[in-house]
């Protein structure tokens, strides 16, 4: 998210970040975004009885903004069918491992634990399943022999942070 908020200050950079969400009172991405002087948001899913009235309540903070295409940056929560139609193809996701590889969590100790000679993150359209949508872009990193999952992930969130900001540019200005 802040990868995205940087590029974006840039005077020639097409897009703009005119909110930032977060459903935890506690992410330090909230603090973060204030701080670069962006409008948040906290939407507690906790305080809601449903899953669809969260939704709700996160596409009436997205409409409000004028939102053109949602970023999707460490939001840890799986989107509905509902939630995903009304946005469909307006939102992006980035994951950090090379899909159809490693869908979900743990992505880098799976990667080590399969042998993977490469790994790396890849930006895509979210659809209705879990790290299904089209591919929009990927990066990758070598796999060392010396590699722990944390030092394999640090490498792939150094290629999040190059990519994901190219990709916004290219489709904000198509």
């Amino acid at each position: 998210m802040v990868a995205l908020v940087k590029a974006a200050m840039a005077p020639d950079y097409p897009a703009e970040i005119v909110l930032v969400i977060s459903n935890r009172p506690d992410a330090g991405g909230i603090v973060k975004a204030e701080a670069l002087g962006i409008q948040t948001v906290c939407i507690d899913h906790k305080n809601f009885k449903t899953r669809k009235d969260f939704e709700q309540e996160m596409d009436k903070a997205l409409r409000a903004c004028g939102t053109e295409l949602i970023c999707n940056a460490g939001f840890m929560r799986i989107l509905s069918p509902w939630f995903v139609r009304r946005w469909l193809g307006q939102i992006i996701n980035i994951h950090p491992s090379l899909l159809p590889k490693f869908k979900g969590l743990n992505t880098h100790a799976r990667a080590l634990e399969a042998g993977q000679k490469q790994h790396g993150c890849t930006i895509h359209y979210v659809d209705e399943g879990v790290d299904t949508g089209k591919i929009i872009a990927q990066a990758k990193v070598k796999v060392l022999p010396s590699d722990t999952a944390d030092t394999l992930a640090a490498r792939v969130l150094e290629q999040e942070h190059i990519l994901y900001p190219q990709v916004l540019k290219t489709i904000a200005t198509q």
